[in-house]
């Protein structure tokens, strides 16, 4: 299991011990099964402001149906991945700084 991460800056442990981890430079969100020891993308994993993309992930949170819910910090904006999507939707923001 090789994990390669470009300032990840949170994680979530669900009820199952998965990891999740917001891998900020990398654009992307993990998801580790150290039991298994395999890691996979959940979310994100090239740069830009797309449904299927990320700019600098800050955190991350997960439901107990697998939903995976980030702050895509440089988007301004939080998108909701279901498990096994493979983009995500907007549930807040994504339309330029608040006030």
């Amino acid at each position: 299991m090789i994990l390669n991460f470009s300032r990840p800056l949170d994680l979530f442990v669900d009820r199952n011990r998965l990891v999740y981890v917001a891998d900020n430079a990398n654009q992307r969100i993990l998801k580790v099964n150290f039991e298994k020891r395999e890691v996979s993308v959940v979310a994100g994993g090239s740069h830009g402001n797309g449904t299927d993309q990320l700019s600098s992930p800050n955190g991350v949170a997960v439901d107990q149906l697998g939903t995976v819910y980030v702050a895509d910090t440089d988007n301004r904006r939080v998108v909701r991945w279901p498990r096994g999507a493979t983009s995500g939707s907007i549930i807040a923001g994504g339309r330029g700084p608040g006030s």
